[in-house]
């Protein structure tokens, strides 16, 4: 984590404060902490995700965590969120990607058609798929409902 931890300057959205320093604090354990147990998590995980959790849980209360029960009832439209909003980062952030300035580049005889050619051999058809969602929902029209 430290690794890759911190500013970078090439990201405009890294925040410049230094990271801490997590190898010092590796040893102090979590006894005596409170850690939040999400009572809503979604069902359908496979049950070995299910039972590691459980285990995770279980090696962090042996090891003198207090663990309590939170209730966050707007975690149920995880999925639902999940659904808006990642396809409108994909939208936002691959419209950067037009053959111009990055990525690859089709050739096509005017800037238009190199445009579309571009993103049509680029990008296979779901992500074709979750950018369009993407922009319809970033779009004026949608933005209120």
């Amino acid at each position: 984590m430290e690794v890759i931890g911190g500013h970078d300057p090439g990201d405009s959205t890294s925040i410049p404060p230094p990271a801490p320093e997590l190898s010092d604090v590796l040893g102090d354990g979590v006894e005596g902490l409170r850690i939040g147990r999400i009572t809503e998590l979604p069902s359908g995980a496979d049950d070995d995700v299910n039972e590691r959790v459980d285990a995770a849980f279980t090696a962090l209360e042996q090891a003198g965590a207090k663990l309590v029960d939170v209730e966050v009832p707007a975690f149920t439209y995880e999925l639902t969120a999940y659904y808006l909003i990642a396809p409108a980062e994909a939208s936002s952030n691959l419209a950067r990607y037009d053959g111009v300035r990055y990525g690859l580049r089709a050739d096509a005889a005017d800037t238009n058609s190199m445009y579309s050619a571009t993103r049509a051999a680029g990008f296979g058809d779901e992500v074709k798929r979750r950018i369009m969602l993407g922009t319809y929902a970033l779009s004026a029209g949608y933005y209120d409902a």
